[in-house]
């Protein structure tokens, strides 16, 4: 028979031979850490409840109502795509909403086998209330949270919709704003040039370096006439950025343009060169250039589309990688 410990077995193999393997995958700790979220979040939002918020109303028959409120009247087969709610199910809720005069049905004007569902002035008073009450559960939610814990909270339930597909922003329009920077911005732009650089062109950690060196120049002694930075901010958060700053007197430069990836496709990047280009003529400079790499293809579509044109290129190797600089210019 087999010793239970040998002499020569390590700890972890000690283990294992006692209560067999107990390590587990990524995938599985993922899954784990997202069901405890659930529950944890269940049970502070009060959604385990029998009625939601003290109604006669399930969850998802408040859900309903709440579609109707903010959507506007809608065919049964469009509730049912939006709410990803079975047939059967929503048809039953519907039954009972007309039985309780919240909603009413009617004829599509553009299909008569269809019926368009919308509220009644009883099913906006219902949901009006409740949408009161769960404003007022949300606010004594907040109340004990700091300013600073209730930014990172509300950051990370912006990361949630932004990342999963059913979070409710699949779909949705996404409108982004420009703003000067502000406290925070500035050590923001050197972190995501790093990382982002880092993982879409590899580059090490001396990119981070020159970025760090650009705005702390920009920082410790810009001409507010002549030199100029924007953050793009989409959801509430930054997501892109470019600086207009003084080459001489009669030059201007492009630089730091950045769009996180997922703010692409938005037209983020053209919004900010644009940006930069008109604040370059109001500062009085005659032409404006910017240097890049010859890897950087979306960039540069950017560039060529605003009117800019290729004047010099040069091969180096910088930030660890094989690069070919170039270098834009066009006349303001």
């Amino acid at each position: 028979m087999k010793p239970l410990l040998s002499k020569s077995s390590t700890f972890i193999d000690r283990v294992s031979d006692i209560f067999g393997c107990m390590t587990t995958d990524p995938q599985t700790e993922a899954v784990a850490e997202v069901r405890a979220f659930n529950r944890f979040y269940t049970n502070v939002s009060g959604l385990l409840r029998g009625g939601h918020l003290d109604s006669p109303y399930s969850l998802t028959e408040v859900r309903v109502l709440f579609e109707l409120a903010h959507t506007g009247p809608a065919e049964g087969a469009g509730l049912r795509r939006s709410l990803d709610i079975d047939a059967g199910y929503l048809s039953r809720i519907l039954a009972r909403f007309d039985g309780e005069k919240l909603t009413v049905r009617e004829r599509s004007a553009s299909d008569g086998r269809r019926q368009v569902i919308s509220l009644t002035g009883a099913g906006r008073a219902a949901i009006a209330e409740l949408e009161a009450k769960q404003d007022a559960q949300t606010a004594a939610l907040l109340a004990g949270v700091g300013e600073r814990n209730r930014e990172r909270l509300l950051e990370a339930m912006r990361v949630i919709r932004e990342v999963l597909p059913t979070g409710g922003a699949a779909g949705r329009p996404r409108a982004y704003l420009l703003r000067p920077p502000r406290p925070g911005d500035l050590g923001w732009v050197v972190h995501r040039h790093g990382a982002v650089y880092a993982v879409e062109y590899g580059f090490d950690e001396t990119f981070e370096h020159l970025v760090a060196r650009i705005v702390a120049d920009y920082a410790g002694g810009r001409d507010p006439d002549r030199e100029a930075a924007w953050i793009a901010e989409v959801d509430g958060a930054p997501a892109g950025c470019v600086f207009c700053m003084r080459k001489d007197d009669a030059t201007a430069q492009l630089r730091l343009l950045l769009v996180e990836p997922s703010a692409r496709g938005l037209g983020v990047g053209a919004r900010l060169t644009q940006e930069c280009l008109r604040f370059a003529r109001s500062a009085g400079y005659e032409r404006i250039m910017l240097w890049t790499q010859d890897c950087l293809a979306a960039a540069r579509h950017v560039y060529q589309q605003a009117g800019f044109e290729l004047v010099e290129e040069d091969k180096h190797h910088s930030f660890g990688q094989n690069l070919v600089g170039q270098i834009w210019s066009r006349s303001l």
